[in-house]
C-alpha cells in the first residue's frame, strides 16, 4: 500500500468502496461503517468513485463475495475507472490475493487505510515507531501479495521473480525488522516512563482525555487549559499523547492528556501497538469521555470507545462524559445524549459554554483522593515542609515566628504523615 501510495502524488486516484452487511450486525450498520469508511478514504487524499453496500448470508473463503456478485463489483470498479477497491470488511492474505488477480487492480480493506492515515499523522519518535510495528506485522502474511503489487507497479527489473528463496528472505527481513521494532519501542517507552515518574513526584491529579476520533478532544483541551495543540476537523488529526496543566478555579492543579482518538474496528494490531501511548489513560486519576452530541451515530462512538477502554484495562476508571458541540446542538440531540448518560455535561469547546461546570466535577473528583487540609508545622521540621511539597499541592504558605502555616491538597494515603500537624478550629 505504501508503494501504491507513492504513486499518488501528480492525481488523486479513484477508489471503489464496498461496504458489508452481515446478519450479524444491527439494521443500517453496514451502511453507517461504509459512510465512515468514505471518510476515511478521503483523508488518503482520494476520490470516491463509488460506494455499495452488499448484503453478504455467508462469506465466501476464496473471494469473501460470492463469484458472481464478485465479477459484478470488478465490471462496476473498471467502468467507473477505479485505480484501487476499498472493502470494508477486513479481508484475509489469501482473499486479497484473488481478488488483486481477479481484478487486475489495487485492493485493500479498512485496516490498510487506517494503518495508512496512523502513518501520515505519527510525528513523534515513540508514534513512529508503533505505527511502523502495526504495519510490519500487517505486512508479513501477505509478502506474495507484495511481491505481485510491486510486480504490477513497477515492473520485475531489479526485482527480479517471485520465487520461494527471495519470499523467505523477504519474511526473514521482516521478522528481523519486527523484532528491532519492538526494542526500540521498549527504550523509549521506557524513556516516558521515566519522564512520567518524575512528573509523579509532585502527585498533581491527572485526566486522560479520550473519546472517538474527532470528537472535540484537543479543542476541549486546548479551552481548558488555554494552550494551542493541534486541533483540526479530521480523523486522526494527532496520534501523539499531549499533556497540559489546567488551573482548576478552587487553585488545584490538573494534568490532562489528549489521547489518540478511536474508531470502530480499529485495526487490532494497532490498539496493541498503541498500548504504550494509551498507558496515559490506564494511569490516569479519572478520564474525560469525550462524545460529539451533533453526531448521528454517537451511540455507537460512545460504545466503541468502551470497548477499547475495556481491551487497555481500563473499565475500571472514573469517567467524566463530556458532551460537546453543544453549540450546534438541538433538543432531540441532547434528550438522546441524556438517556445515553444520566449524568452527562454538555459543553462547548468552541465557546466555553459549560465548562465551568465541567471544572466544578472535577475539583469534587480531586477532592476524594486528595484531602484538603491546614497545617501549621514548626520550623525544626523543615524536613516535614519537604516532602508535603513533593507529595502533594500546596495551596498557600505563610511563614510566622513559630512555624509555617500552610494550606494544601495531600493524598489521603499518606495522612500518616502530616496528620501530627493538622490544624482543628
Amino acid at each position: 500500500m505504501a508503494d501504491f501510495l507513492e504513486t499518488r502524488s501528480d492525481k488523486r486516484e479513484r477508489a471503489f468502496l464496498v461496504g458489508v452487511q452481515t446478519q450479524k450486525m444491527a439494521a443500517g450498520e453496514g451502511a453507517e461503517l461504509l459512510s465512515e469508511l468514505t471518510e476515511l478514504v478521503e483523508n488518503l487524499r482520494m476520490t470516491v468513485a463509488r460506494s455499495t453496500l452488499v448484503n453478504l448470508r455467508a462469506p465466501n473463503p476464496a473471494t469473501l463475495l460470492g463469484s458472481g456478485k464478485t465479477e459484478e463489483l470488478i465490471e462496476l470498479a473498471k467502468a467507473d475507472h477505479a485505480d484501487v477497491i476499498v472493502f470494508d470488511e477486513e479481508l484475509s492474505p489469501a482473499q486479497q490475493r484473488n481478488w488483486e488477480k481477479l481484478s487486475g487492480l489495487v485492493v485493500i480493506d479498512r485496516q490498510e487505510v487506517i494503518l495508512e492515515i496512523f502513518a501520515d499523522r505519527a510525528h513523534t519518535r515513540e508514534a513512529v515507531l508503533q505505527v511502523a510495528l502495526a504495519r510490519m506485522e500487517y505486512s508479513l502474511p501477505r509478502l506474495t501479495r507484495a511481491w505481485t503489487h510491486l510486480s504490477r507497479q513497477r515492473g520485475k527489473g531489479a526485482l527480479g521473480g517471485e520465487g520461494e528463496t527471495q519470499l523467505e528472505q523477504d519474511r526473514r527481513i521482516v521478522a528481523d525488522r519486527i523484532v528491532h521494532l519492538k526494542k526500540e519501542l521498549a527504550t523509549v517507552v521506557k524513556q516516558r516512563g521515566t519522564q512520567r515518574q518524575r512528573r509523579l513526584r509532585v502527585p498533581v491529579p491527572t485526566a486522560a482525555i479520550v473519546g472517538y476520533t474527532n470528537a472535540g478532544k484537543s479543542s476541549l483541551l486546548n479551552r481548558l487549559t488555554g494552550a494551542h495543540v493541534l486541533a483540526e476537523d479530521k480523523l486522526f488529526a494527532t496520534l501523539d499523547p499531549t499533556t497540559r496543566q489546567l488551573q482548576l478555579p478552587n487553585r488545584q492543579k490538573l494534568l490532562v492528556t489528549d489521547t489518540v482518538g478511536f474508531i470502530r474496528r480499529l485495526p487490532h494490531g494497532l490498539v496493541e501497538a498503541f498500548k504504550a501511548t494509551l498507558e496515559e489513560v490506564i494511569v490516569a486519576d479519572f478520564l474525560i469521555h469525550v462524545i460529539d452530541v451533533t453526531n448521528a451515530n454517537f451511540a455507537h462512538h460512545h460504545a466503541t470507545t468502551l470497548s477499547v477502554l475495556e481491551e487497555l484495562g481500563a473499565t475500571g476508571q472514573t469517567i467524566v462524559t463530556v458532551f460537546n458541540k453543544d453549540d450546534a446542538a438541538d433538543e432531540t440531540m441532547r434528550a438522546h445524549a441524556r438517556h445515553l448518560a444520566a449524568d452527562g455535561f454538555f459543553v462547548s469547546a468552541h465557546t466555553g459554554t459549560g465548562v465551568e461546570a465541567l471544572q466544578g466535577r472535577f475539583a469534587e473528583l480531586i477532592a476524594h483522593e486528595f484531602g484538603s487540609v491546614e497545617l501549621f508545622v514548626p520550623h525544626s521540621r523543615y524536613d516535614i515542609i519537604a516532602k508535603l511539597h513533593a507529595l502533594g499541592h500546596i495551596q498557600s504558605e505563610e511563614q510566622r515566628d513559630d512555624g509555617v502555616a500552610i494550606h494544601g491538597r495531600f493524598p489521603i494515603s499518606q495522612s500518616a504523615l502530616f496528620a501530627p500537624f493538622v490544624v482543628t478550629h
